[in-house]
């Protein structure tokens, strides 16, 4: 799969996933998917969920315009092969896509849910923290409240795919509750496997 598709367009790849197409062509390539999920937080302090925020917490919030520039220097500081920035306008308004930090942007979350035979499966598709606030328990905020909406939306099921070298960011997943499902033999354009981990929420 991967043909030429109008921009905006939502669709099923190989792996069952519903992919965003920008400039017509989706931007997971379903013939070699490359969603990442980079962690460098070590510890999990004050997870919040929207609307509640701890006076001694990070500041999440539901993303904005103004915060598409600083996420978009986040990803490509923290991935090899970046998602073009028009692809986070199209999370604009979801209730997943989250940034934490009151006026810069520290980290960010993007995470969404598809349906599932009467039961929407959440997954988180991007998540990183900038390299220079890294190890203040950033990641684990955000991951804790994007599961926390998840739950309010019905979500029986996250999942999140993860580079198999990538420990550090499996051992917060397991603190989390995520499980390894199954392997991605070569899901990663350089070649290397992924994990699929999936954490129940009902």
């Amino acid at each position: 799969m991967g043909g030429v598709l109008p921009t905006g367009t939502r669709w099923g790849c190989t792996q069952n996933w519903v992919h965003p197409v920008v400039n017509g062509r989706c931007i997971r390539k379903c013939w070699l998917p490359a969603t990442k999920a980079l962690l460098a937080d070590r510890r999990t302090t004050n997870v919040t969920t929207a609307g509640s925020q701890p006076t001694d917490g990070p500041t999440i919030r539901q993303a904005t315009r103004a915060d598409l520039l600083d996420v978009y220097r986040i990803e490509t500081t923290s991935f090899p092969q970046p998602w073009p920035y028009a692809a986070f306008e199209q999370f604009l308004g979801q209730p997943g896509f989250l940034v934490a930090g009151e006026r810069s942007v520290d980290g960010f979350i993007v995470a969404d849910t598809v349906p599932n035979g009467g039961t929407p499966l959440g997954h988180v598709k991007d998540l990183a923290v900038r390299p220079d606030a890294r190890g203040q328990g950033l990641g684990a905020n955000l991951l804790g409240t994007a599961l926390s909406i998840c739950r309010r939306q019905g979500v029986g099921r996250v999942k999140l795919e993860v580079r198999e070298t990538n420990d550090t960011a499996k051992r917060l997943y397991e603190r989390f509750g995520f499980e390894i499902h199954r392997r991605l033999p070569r899901y990663y354009d350089d070649g290397e496997d992924a994990f699929v981990m999936v954490c129940p929420l009902q």
